[in-house]
């Protein structure tokens, strides 16, 4: 699979990561010259049954998959790794809300919903390609 690059470098493991980052935004291309951009977190919490004895559940945070994180596209998904050109880390976050915000300012900055290029069809579930059919393009 083709590596994660952040300004030129590899990114192959947590050491990688800078401190205190959460998660990242990242473009993956592929050879056709298609394109997409989303977020990925580098932890995820997991809960857990609680220990015997006691009633609270267990809430256990544990590194993500990111590292051969593909995206939650359903066409990308679908791509083999041979397709994928570049899965370029673009912004590092270090919140949650920081991670959705950076996201959502690529994907209206690079105006991804009129783009043929991006594959993203939507921004937070709420601003869709479709609704745009209407506008006259920029």
């Amino acid at each position: 699979m083709t590596p994660w690059v952040y300004e030129g470098r590899e990114v192959l493991s947590l050491d990688d990561v800078p401190e205190g980052a959460v998660g990242f935004i990242y473009l993956i291309s592929n050879v056709e010259g298609l394109h997409y951009i989303g977020k990925k977190s580098l932890y995820s919490t997991v809960t857990r049954p609680p220990l015997k004895g006691t009633r609270r559940k267990r809430k256990v945070t544990k590194e993500s998959k990111w590292l051969t994180y593909k995206s939650s596209n359903k066409i990308v998904k679908e791509w083999e790794d041979y397709e994928i050109t570049k899965r370029t880390i673009i912004n590092w976050a270090y919140t949650k809300k920081h991670l959705t915000y950076l996201e959502c300012h690529a994907l209206f900055t690079l105006n991804v919903l009129k783009s043929d290029v991006f594959l993203n069809d939507n921004i937070l579930g709420k601003f869709f390609r479709s609704d745009l059919d209407f506008l006259p393009n920029d």
